[in-house]
């Protein structure tokens, strides 16, 4: 059920991740792009955050601002109270393409030389056993010894997963990370997503710009207009889950959400 659109969330610790009032503007060959408008919002530990928005409004640039690779042009993004300048193990980024993993490697290797080079492990043998736990959380410990050119897209987005996990990031990054799979895989990946959420509880940051997918995944949904990406409203704390898709409340829900997204004008944390 929903609780409400509720501009004040505030848990008893403090957020793991600020975002405060970000602005994003690059050069194209001809003008200035603003991508984001003063984006403000904090992510807690064990989050289930997502950021919700039409294609074109910024949240995937956003979400590699918060990785550090792309730096605001106003405003800041602190990790764990430190300013993000640049890339780092704490913040691990999922992407939606399939050719994030090395190619010459196996399943297993790829888990291993990321966190090796990673600096989680000094060993192989450490590693390997890291990996291998992984692998087993993402279901693919009979592919271990795989090349990613045998698998499946669903199956390399596992292994990205596990990768990501495996590194024991402050906050896991997904850039629509399922929004290249055909509908049956995406939805067992949300599922199974879920599944390694219950059992480790790590703090995630989703990027969709699919009302369903926000609403399946996240536990709070910040809802982005269309380009420039501003804030329209903060989802804090619902409860709905895939078994109410078919529910009136889901359904009003998701339809809530579009009016905020396609016909409300933009008023940072919009009451419900």
């Amino acid at each position: 059920m929903l609780d409400s659109f509720n501009p004040s969330y505030n848990p008893a610790c403090s957020p793991i991740l600020r975002v405060e009032n970000v602005t994003i503007r690059y050069q194209t060959d001809d003008h200035h792009v603003t991508a984001t408008d003063r984006v403000s919002f904090d992510v807690f530990e064990s989050d289930r955050f997502v950021l919700l928005g039409p294609s074109g409004c910024g949240k995937s640039t956003l979400l590699k601002s918060i990785g550090g690779y792309i730096p605001p042009t106003a405003g800041d993004v602190r990790l764990k109270g430190k300013k993000v300048t640049e890339p780092g193990p704490d913040r691990v980024l999922v992407f939606q393409e399939f050719d994030q993993l090395l190619p010459w490697k196996t399943v297993r290797q790829n888990v291993i030389f990321a966190l090796i080079n990673g600096g989680r492990c000094k060993t192989e043998k450490e590693a390997d056993s890291i990996a291998l736990h992984y692998l087993d959380k993402v279901k693919l410990s009979k592919f271990k010894d795989n090349y990613p050119h045998t698998l499946s897209g669903g199956m390399k987005q596992r292994v990205a997963i596990a990768r990501g996990l495996a590194m024991k990031p402050s906050i896991l990054l997904m850039d629509e990370p399922f929004a290249a799979l055909d509908a049956l895989t995406r939805l067992q990946m949300q599922d199974e997503l879920l599944e390694l959420w219950e059992e480790t509880k790590f703090t995630l940051l989703f990027v969709t710009h699919s009302i369903e997918e926000a609403i399946v995944v996240g536990s709070r949904i910040l809802v982005l207009s269309p380009h420039p990406g501003q804030v329209r409203a903060e989802l804090n704390s619902h409860k709905m889950t895939r078994g109410e898709a078919g529910a009136s409340e889901f359904s009003a829900l998701h339809d809530r959400i579009y009016e905020m997204l396609f016909v409300e004008k933009p008023t940072a944390r919009a009451g419900a």
